[in-house]
């Protein structure tokens, strides 16, 4: 349990008090039955109430000290699970923002939702009930039998005997039950993630009405869950009423002997009791065994989990461009050159190239423009200028120097990225907006918004640009939601802005106004599209087919030059031969 000695250390010293207050707890539990046979052995039997108010006093006082202990050692075990799922939940959370698009793509989503919820939250109850409970039961078994060897010998070890059988008997179980947990965890992941596509496609679903077939796919995860639920809870739930089979056997012997005992003067009636008494206290201790071997079955393989993730190797840099997300590209020297030289690219655990051999260079302010049919490596060859993924050959070079060579942040700080899915947070207009550079303006986001198209438009919402965005952008069109995104690239300033497909949803006009802009503006853009309307004022356009660069050129050049080109551009316009042969 790596994660939790490491996590634990910071607070070492609550943890510690809670075990120190707990000990007090159970020394003072422990010497009650002792108290009690003094009691009767030696005022009940001997008829001398002093002895039994003496006592009786030192009973009731050690009684109150143990409930004030036991409050405190709850205190102190809060406080230390409470701030080791804190801390480790905030390492976890920063761990996966460290991550590379590789190492992401190992989890899926809705995996690492649970480890940093569920596995977490699991860690936290089993340190509270280690520090409070867990750690208190076998001490309370072990106590019980030592001093019951203490009181008398011979009762003693008639309880004494059933310890190896039930340690044995444990060990057993909690190997088996930690496989099935683990299970149990990674079911939990499956209907996790279906809950996720649900919620995020309900309106797709209602439309097909395919309700019914998503029910059923939910019936199916979350019944394999509850059969691996109840192949765990079985196992640790028949464990109880073994134990407590075991150790009735030894209660049963401890009278029966008992018994004998005191009949031939071996023993006198407060030691049977005592034993008796130490007996049922173990009773009480095993019969929240199975509980708490379920809960710690749990967390072993929380753990594991929470390992797999924490092990995962971070991306360079990857949280410094994080956190300098508010500085615009302006302030540092990139121009916004971009040249591959013979780069090739296969994504993670692939072996199909998704790029092969693709060269070209984009001079500092023009526009790239790069078509292709679906599947043909488009935003793959735009993901890897950020370095969203590292190429498998070739080089990158950004201003001349190769891209591997220029700290991630600094790079990442020049770019404006528009993801092909558009992504709005919760939040306003405005913040949404500033997301791109959390120091911009009022003046520098109204600027971005009108670059973008969507100033009139969000001047005409209720609260202008304090309008609260609805969840995922539910209340926006799908326009309205594209030209937002554009918006919070454009306000970070950018040396090189990449839009993948960001314009699908606008109007010819507007996309024209918004292509207007950009070239007004002195960065570097490479725009993803599958209109000529958007490429017919491209200083450079590539034509990919099948992750190859077949053709590059200008407007004009490729029409002269690709058949696949003007294929695109007469299904396009209507326009027949003579007049692409009249354009060139």
């Amino acid at each position: 349990m790596n994660i939790i000695l490491t996590y634990l250390k910071k607070y070492r010293v609550a943890a510690i008090a809670a075990l120190a207050m707990m000990g007090i707890e159970l020394a003072v539990e422990l010497s009650q039955p002792l108290l009690i046979s003094k009691i009767i052995d030696n005022g009940i039997a001997e008829k001398d109430m002093g002895v039994v108010w003496l006592w009786g006093g030192v009973l009731t006082l050690s009684a109150i000290i143990a409930f004030a202990a036991g409050i405190l050692s709850s205190f102190f075990a809060s406080h230390a699970s409470q701030g080791f799922a804190f801390d480790l939940r905030e390492k976890l959370y920063e761990k996966v923002q460290s991550f590379t698009y590789e190492v992401f793509s190992r989890f899926p989503t809705s995996s690492l939702i649970t480890r940093l919820t569920g596995d977490v939250t699991q860690l936290q109850d089993t340190i509270f009930m280690a520090l409070r409970f867990m750690t208190r039961v076998p001490l309370v078994v072990l106590g019980s039998i030592v001093m019951a060897l203490v009181v008398h010998v011979k009762l003693g070890l008639l309880l004494a005997v059933t310890l190896p059988v039930l340690i044995l008997f444990l060990v057993w179980v909690m190997r088996r039950s930690s496989a099935l947990f683990k299970v149990v965890q990674s079911r939990l992941d499956g209907v996790n993630g279906i809950i996720q596509e649900n919620l995020t496609g309900i309106r797709l679903i209602r439309v097909f009405v395919r309700m019914g077939h998503e029910i059923g796919r939910f019936a199916t995860v979350s019944g394999a869950l509850m059969k691996s639920t109840i192949a765990a809870l079985r196992l640790t739930e028949t464990m109880g009423p073994l134990i407590m089979l075991i150790v009735n056997a030894a209660i049963v012997a401890v009278l029966w002997f008992g018994r004998i005992d005191i009949a031939a003067g071996d023993a006198t009636l407060g030691q049977t009791v005592a034993v008796i008494n130490y007996s049922l206290r173990t009773i009480g201790a095993m019969s929240a065994l199975s509980w708490i071997m379920a809960t710690f079955s749990r967390a072993v393989a929380s753990e594991q989990r929470i390992s797999e993730v924490m092990a995962s190797p971070e991306g360079r840099g990857e949280l410094d461009s994080a956190a300098g997300q508010g500085n615009t590209g302006r302030e540092n020297s990139i121009r916004g050159e971009i040249e591959f030289a013979d780069v090739s690219f296969s994504y993670p655990e692939s072996d199909i190239a998704a790029l092969e051999h693709i060269s070209f260079t984009a001079q500092p302010g023009k526009r790239v423009a790069i078509m292709g049919a679906t599947g043909s490596g488009k935003s793959s060859l735009v993901g890897l200028i950020p370095r969203l993924y590292e190429q498998t050959s070739g080089i990158i070079r950004i201003d001349g120097r190769d891209s591997a060579d220029i700290d991630i942040s600094r790079l990442r700080r020049s770019i404006g990225y528009v993801p092909q899915e558009v992504l709005l947070f919760t939040g306003s207009v405005r913040d949404n907006i500033a997301w791109g550079n959390e120091h911009a303006t009022a003046e520098e986001i109204e600027r971005a918004a009108a670059a973008a198209q969507i100033h009139e438009t969000v001047m005409g919402l209720p609260q202008g640009y304090d309008t609260m965005i609805g969840q995922r952008g539910v209340n926006l069109s799908g326009g309205q939601k594209q030209r937002l995104t554009i918006a919070r690239a454009l306000v970070r300033k950018p040396a090189i802005l990449i839009l993948d497909d960001s314009t699908s949803a606008l109007d010819a006009v507007t996309e024209g106004l918004l292509l207007d802009e950009l070239t007004s503006m002195s960065c570097t853009t490479v725009l993803i599209t599958q209109k000529i309307s958007s490429t017919v004022s491209a200083d450079l356009i590539l034509l990919l087919d099948e992750g190859r660069l077949i053709a590059k050129g200008t407007h004009r050049e490729l029409l002269a030059d690709s058949s696949l080109y003007r294929k695109i551009y007469e299904s396009q316009t209507g326009e027949g031969a003579q007049h692409v042969q009249s354009i060139t």
